[in-house]
């Protein structure tokens, strides 16, 4: 994906990461047919099938939404992944050639459910261009007001996510590192690409622990309201986001049962 105009230095990070990552999560995955060649097509869904995926193998993509121009998908980018969702109308079209590389749909995401890794790629490289048209969004709006969402950068001992706030967005850390704090005692780290905020924004309860950045972050804010239609358009997500929850809380009991049974056998004097 490459956005209209100019954009930040940080976007244009991670826009060449998202590049990168649809050829990894389809890696040993077969297509479906051999490559397509398309020239100066106004409308693409018009001749492409609408249950198949389409890796961009060269090429650009021009998307129009409710016919005023958007962004470009380039090469390494994956087309369709919209197609059949009640969204505004969104036109795709190239003025030069085009190579696309077919993949079944439901052959996609059944190769991501057989992996984790695979999952978490695929969940990053939505919540990725979820949170890049929301910046977008956010820069046009600016001069009436400045929305709480996209891209927020944070200094070594700033607090990312307070214990007891309401949970208005899911944070993903694009460079950097964090703790998360209970009753000022550290329970763990948050890395770089972990969704943190999730499970407050499914309970719908305050904030369970204090993030605070351990060094310089640059975190992706997703809104609330935005990520909870982003599962329940793609199930494969919340699936992969309950595994994720399942480890988490595994390994929070088992830490807490060390911590007992150090309380119940202190060393001997």
């Amino acid at each position: 994906m490459y956005l209209l105009d100019e954009q930040p230095a940080y976007t244009d990070q991670l826009i060449k990461r998202l590049q990168a990552i649809p050829e990894q999560f389809l890696e040993g995955l077969s297509p479906c047919g051999e490559p397509i060649e398309v020239n100066n097509c106004d409308n693409l869904f018009a001749i492409l099938e609408q249950s198949q995926l389409y890796l961009i193998e060269s090429g650009l993509v021009h998307v129009f939404v409710e016919e005023r121009p958007l962004f470009y998908l380039q090469e390494g980018d994956l087309l369709g992944i919209n197609q059949g969702f009640e969204l505004p109308s969104r036109q795709y079209a190239t003025e030069d050639s085009l190579r696309l590389i077919p993949y079944q749909r439901s052959a996609v995401y059944q190769h991501l459910a057989k992996s984790i890794e695979r999952q978490e790629l695929y969940t990053f490289y939505l919540l990725g261009q979820s949170a890049l048209l929301t910046d977008a969004l956010a820069q046009l709006k600016q001069p009436i007001a400045n929305p709480p969402s996209g891209f927020t950068h944070y200094a070594i001992g700033e607090t990312l996510l307070h214990a007891g706030a309401p949970a208005e967005h899911v944070f993903i850390i694009i460079e950097g590192h964090a703790e998360a704090w209970v009753d000022g005692q550290k329970v763990g780290d948050v890395e770089k690409d972990e969704i943190v905020g999730a499970m407050a924004v499914f309970t719908e309860e305050p904030r369970s622990a204090t993030v605070i950045a351990s060094e310089p972050c640059t975190v992706m804010l997703v809104p609330k309201n935005q990520f909870i239609d982003l599962m329940h358009n793609n199930p494969r997500i919340a699936h992969h986001l309950i595994e994720t929850m399942a480890h988490h809380i595994k390994r929070l009991n088992k830490e807490v049962t060390n911590l007992r049974n150090a309380a119940s056998n202190p060393p001997a004097k």
